[in-house]
């Protein structure tokens, strides 16, 4: 008699177990919760607004594309602003506007995640006047952007360099990005954004 306590215990320990493994290894590997942190894809996304990620398409060999809002590590020049060829990015080291935006990044990435647009791909010449993006020679369509006057907001062209992408916040006048510290690598990318789920009101697609 007492065995069959002992025994149904044991099952649901086993049963929490195993949903626990399950659990870790979708969100290690497949979709996992972000909450944005700051104001930066605004109006696309609220500060405190929280999404789902899809990990997996980028794990077996999915890279990113253009206009997809993804999470990813950024370089360890965000904090400073740093841009890894000295003398370039938006601002000067003495604080002087610049219309020069960062064409490499620094060598190692933060240990913080960001939410981005990707505007530029591997290859391509990216300039942005008013906060809009100029790709090839060709302002794109951005109905999600806000106009901008800050003289980070006009940027001369760069090329993207292989293997990387270039990426901005939609909201273009409070957006710390690739105009300031450069290319995003490809191994940095951790995934597209796909749903928002909360707050409730704002539950739907990105």
């Amino acid at each position: 008699m007492k065995s069959k306590p002992l025994r149904s215990t044991v099952e649901l320990v086993l049963t929490v177990a195993v949903a626990l493994f399950f659990a870790l290894t979708i969100q290690a590997f497949a979709v996992k919760p972000y909450r944005i942190p700051s104001e930066s894809m605004v109006p696309t996304l609220e500060m405190g607004q929280r999404i789902l990620v899809n990990r997996f398409s980028h794990k077996i060999g999915g890279d990113p594309s253009l206009g997809d809002v993804t999470v990813f590590t950024p370089p360890n020049g965000t904090d400073e602003q740093q841009c890894g060829n000295p003398g370039e990015g938006p601002f000067y080291s003495d604080g002087a506007a610049s219309r020069q935006s960062c064409s490499k990044p620094t060598s190692k990435k933060s240990d913080t995640t960001f939410v981005k647009r990707v505007v530029g791909m591997p290859g391509d010449t990216i300039a942005v006047v008013n906060g809009h993006v100029v790709r090839n020679g060709k302002r794109v369509s951005e109905p999600f952007a806000s106009e901008c006057a800050d003289p980070s907001c006009n940027l001369n062209p760069i090329k993207v360099p292989a293997g990387h992408y270039f990426m901005m916040g939609d909201n273009r006048g409070n957006s710390e990005d690739s105009r300031f510290w450069g290319p995003v690598p490809r191994d940095w990318v951790i995934g597209k954004a796909v749903v928002t789920y909360w707050p409730p009101k704002e539950m739907g697609g990105v």
